[in-house]
């Protein structure tokens, strides 16, 4: 099993050249064609009216400055300046109007990129996030998705109306000298030529120059989400070092962008100004000769600094649109990922409802996780667990127990065998119907950066505020949650720091019952708990299983001696099955394991992992 990419991939893009990652932002901006519309009516207004500007100045030269023409002269300048006066109007109009769509249209599109590939990565298995680091998909998330704002709501207006005023400019550079034009058309094709080379190298450096942003910021997270551990270990200068250097790294990098992209411009502006300013003196000659109207030159050299000006301005776009390429490629990598965990084509219903506990049926199951396939974490498992039985699993570390579990959550699909839920096997439900069914209480207690109420509630979002102080009262979580500042409205702080272990256990159990699922998973619910609180969870969880099937992960065998039945793995494997007292009177691994707990002075958790 490995999390898999569809459609184009990297080096795809790559291959059709420096802006065809673009084309994958084509299903964001397919739903706002009014807006494109109305964003190109308006940029069409907005470049006639600045074309219109050097056809106006040559009436003025030619028929407003003949000495001749005496008061006529001067009314022909008035309406010019009228004229002018309302070509600027209508440009000003048309400008903001166009201002305003792209940059509706920059958000708009940026905010569906965030919330799809957000969407994307939460229905990613976890075999996604063995490979990938949650402080990169942040960097993309941002970063990236900021360049492609700028491509959306600035670069691709800029580079539309600079390709209508250079197409625009060029065929009135034809009309008003076709000889000079060919000439300026000419020296213009093989000007183009090395900017569009010298392009490539600008894209390649502006990905690498997004990779090494995301490396920085995935370092960041993660020493950020390790601190008490960083400085416990008196390792803060190390780690300010290590990001100071991947930092630099993300900087020198940048700066070998800039640098090219800064000789792209400045080649762009040598090449084309040098042409235009070569074509120009030919202009100048042909006035001296009586060949063409001073009018005529001053259209020709108006239109010549818009086709120029233009061109500058596309060479800056396609630097912007180099980097967004980049950018896109990077998000286009987080849609593409497909897990192989997936909802079936037609997915079945569980065949009742599950009041008293659903039956669980593992047949051969044998399992490796992906990146260490050639160890079996479990082997031709088979276990039967009646609706409504409550099972514990125990035995060393690297047993399998916690394996089992994401198994049933389906997290991973195992490689041989089949798991039934009910007499469904779980690959034919889908994974909502299934995790809806099951309740859990990890070993590493998840607690959000939100109030004590709504992380409880975080099992159950539409249940009351009765609800979740009842479950609460039965974790033994209420207690303590009313000596908070605010009681259940207190804040609980980032991953839950503001509480001790046992009280963050406490929460995950209050929001598990609220769930009441028909299976609940307990992996060391209790292990972080001091002995009275221990007896009090213990006591509710008794109660909590009461009409369910109940799976138990524990170390500490006090917590599973009231078990129906306890199963011992190792390797993967089932070595012993019974009662508490039948296990020990079996005098096997279980029976080893309970005299090194219930006999010496302290637990010897070291042998149980």
């Amino acid at each position: 099993m490995s999390t898999r990419t569809t459609g184009t991939t990297q080096s795809d893009i790559s291959r059709k050249g420096s802006l065809a990652a673009l084309k994958g932002l084509l299903p964001f901006l397919a739903p706002y064609r009014r807006q494109f519309v109305l964003a190109g009516i308006a940029l069409l207004f907005a470049a006639g009216a600045t074309l219109a500007i050097p056809a106006a100045f040559k009436q003025m030269i030619d028929h407003g400055f003949r000495a001749a023409a005496g008061s006529q002269s001067i009314q022909h300048v008035d309406a010019v300046f009228l004229a002018l006066f309302g070509v600027a109007a209508v440009l000003a109009v048309a400008t903001a109007a166009r201002f305003f769509m792209v940059s509706w249209l920059g958000e708009r599109v940026v905010a569906d990129v965030r919330a799809a590939v957000y969407r994307h990565v939460v229905h990613q298995s976890p075999e996604f996030f063995e490979t990938t680091r949650s402080g990169e998909v942040l960097s993309r998330l941002t970063t990236d998705t900021t360049l492609i704002q700028t491509v959306v709501g600035t670069s691709i207006s800029l580079a539309l109306r600079n390709t209508l005023l250079f197409l625009g400019g060029l065929v009135m550079l034809f009309v008003t000298s076709p000889k000079l034009s060919a000439i300026i058309l000419g020296l213009l094709v093989l000007v183009v030529l090395p900017i569009v080379l010298f392009g490539r190298r600008v894209r390649k450096l502006s990905r690498d120059s997004q990779d090494r942003i995301a490396d920085a910021s995935a370092m960041a997270g993660e020493i950020l989400n390790a601190m008490p551990t960083v400085q416990a270990f008196t390792h803060e200068g190390i780690e300010a070092g290590r990001f100071t250097q991947s930092v630099d790294g993300a900087f020198q990098t940048a700066i070998r962008r800039i640098r090219a992209r800064a000789t792209l411009t400045m080649l762009a502006i040598v090449l084309v100004f040098g042409a235009i300013v070569f074509v120009l003196w030919l202009g100048a000659h042909a006035v001296l000769a009586g060949t063409m109207t001073g009018g005529d030159l001053g259209q020709f050299i108006l239109y010549a600094s818009i086709v120029a000006g233009s061109v500058g301005a596309l060479s800056e776009v396609m630097g912007e649109a180099h980097r967004a390429a980049g950018a896109t490629e990077r998000l286009l990598e987080l849609l593409a990922a497909r897990s192989d965990i997936q909802d079936p084509a037609q997915p079945k219903l569980l065949p009742r409802r599950l009041e008293n506990g659903a039956r669980v049926a593992i047949e051969s199951v044998s399992f490796s996780y992906p990146s260490r396939l050639e160890t079996a974490a479990l082997a031709h498992l088979s276990l039967d667990i009646r609706a409504g039985e409550t099972v514990a699993l125990v035995g060393p570390s690297g047993a399998g127990k916690t394996t089992l579990f994401q198994l049933l959550l389906r997290f991973y699909d195992p490689q041989s065998g089949s798991i039934r839920l009910d007499d469904v096997d779980i690959r034919d439900l889908s994974l909502h119907t299934l995790r809806d069914a099951i309740g859990i209480v990890p070993q590493d207690t998840v607690i959000f950066s939100t109030s004590a109420l709504e992380n409880i509630r975080y099992g159950r979002p539409d249940a009351s505020d009765e609800e979740v102080i009842g479950v609460a009262k039965m974790a033994a979580a209420h207690e303590f949650i009313e000596r908070l500042p605010q009681g259940y409205g207190s804040h609980l702080g980032e991953r839950g720091v503001r509480l001790s272990g046992g009280q963050r256990q406490r929460i995950a159990i209050a929001r598990a019952l609220l769930k009441n699922p028909p299976l609940l998973l307990l992996d060391e619910a209790t292990s972080a708990l001091d002995a009275e609180s221990e007896r009090l969870v213990q006591r509710a969880l008794e109660a909590a299983m009461v009409g369910r099937t109940t799976l138990i992960i524990a170390h500490r065998l006090a917590t599973v001696q009231r078990a129906d039945r306890i199963i011992v793995l190792d390797e993967g494997r089932v070595v012993e099955s019974g009662t508490h007292a039948e296990l020990v009177a079996l005098g096997g691994v279980y029976a080893k394991l309970a005299a090194l707990q219930f006999q010496a002075h302290a637990p010897v958790d070291a042998h149980l992992g």
